[in-house]
This record gives C-alpha cells, structure tokens and sequence, in this order.
C-alpha cells in the first residue's frame, strides 16, 4: 500500500508516524523507536505482507507487470490509494482533506525521528497535498510519474497511467475485494497489540 493507505490503517499518532518511518530506516534501528511508533513499523510490515500475499492483489498486478515487470507493486499501491480517497464509505471530500492535515501535522511534530531525505519528501507532500490529490486522476498521474523517476531501471516513458485508466474499472474490482479484507485484518491486528 502507499501513503494513504497507510497513514489510514492506524490507531494512533505513533502508529502513524511508526508506518512513514518504515520506508526510510534501517531493520536494525526499528526497536529503536518509542512504543507506538514501533507498533507503526510492524503494522507496515503486516500491511505490506497481506497485500503481497492477496489474489486480488495478484490479479491487479497482471494489469501493470507487462509494462514494468517486479515493479508492478509499486503501481498497484498507488492504484489502491486512488480508490481508498474516493471511497464513499470511507471518506468525503472534506474528511479526506482534514485526514490528510492531521497526518501532515503529525509528522510535522515528530520531523526529528526521520532522516534527512524524508524530511525533504514532507515538505513537498503536504505543498503539493498529496495524500488530499491522490482523489484525482492527475494526482495518481503525479505519483505513477514519480514512481517511474526512482525506479532505477525504468524508463520514465512508460505509459503506466495509461495502463491504469484503461484498466480502472478492474481496478476498482480488485479494491473492492481487497480492501475491506485489509481493513479487518489490521482491526484484528490492533486487538492484538492491546492484549
């Protein structure tokens, strides 16, 4: 899953911050962290193990695999958090727009926990908005392009959003099943932490 989904699928201020530092440090300074960011980090890693193992999730990724072969998951995630912000039972416009603010502010305060680099990402994320943007159409454009400009061994031409507006109804399927099953299982997952 990318950022929405992510900063979404959690039961506190330090959970989210634990799920952005995932990304950005090493697995031996996990346990390094305050309580609830290291249930963050482990979430992540729960979040990202469940996806990878999902038949949806497998489906879907058949849509982008011809174009970037192993990178078809990073498109996917970003996929998934187009239709996670504008999914009606779970966000309107204005409770995206005030979810995205309050993940931004809490990364705001907690900036001295991530590296240098992260702290560069943040800044253009909340400038550009990008958890509110990835609503819209030319938001995942944004993201996929991005994607495609870190990618080491991917051309930045590859018509990958085009693969997922062609495709955005099987996408939406794929969601659909996926990801109320995600959902449930970090519910459970947070039962678990509090036992």
């Amino acid at each position: 899953m990318n950022f929405l989904a992510h900063s979404f699928l959690t039961f506190s201020d330090g959970q989210i911050v634990g799920q952005f530092l995932e990304d950005v440090i090493r697995n031996k300074d996990r346990f390094s962290f305050p309580k609830e960011m290291q249930k963050g980090i482990t979430l992540h890693r729960a979040i990202d193990t469940f996806t990878d193992s999902h038949p949806a999730i497998s489906e879907a990724k058949k849509i982008f695999s011809p174009l970037v072969r192993l990178y078809s998951g990073a498109f996917i995630d970003v996929s998934m958090d187009y239709f996670l912000a504008n999914d009606p039972k779970i966000f309107s416009s204005k409770t995206l727009k005030n979810h995205s603010e309050k993940v931004y502010r809490i990364l705001n305060e907690n900036i001295e926990w991530f590296p240098e680099n992260f702290k560069k990402m943040l800044f253009h994320m909340e400038k550009d908005d990008w958890l509110y943007n990835y609503r819209n159409d030319w938001g995942i454009e944004f993201s996929m392009k991005n994607v495609l400009r870190k990618a080491k061994y991917l051309d930045g031409n590859i018509p990958v959003f085009e693969a997922f507006l062609k495709n955005k109804n099987e996408l939406q399927e794929c969601y659909d099943v996926f990801f109320p099953e995600l959902k449930a299982y970090c519910e459970n997952l947070d039962y678990v932490f509090k036992s």
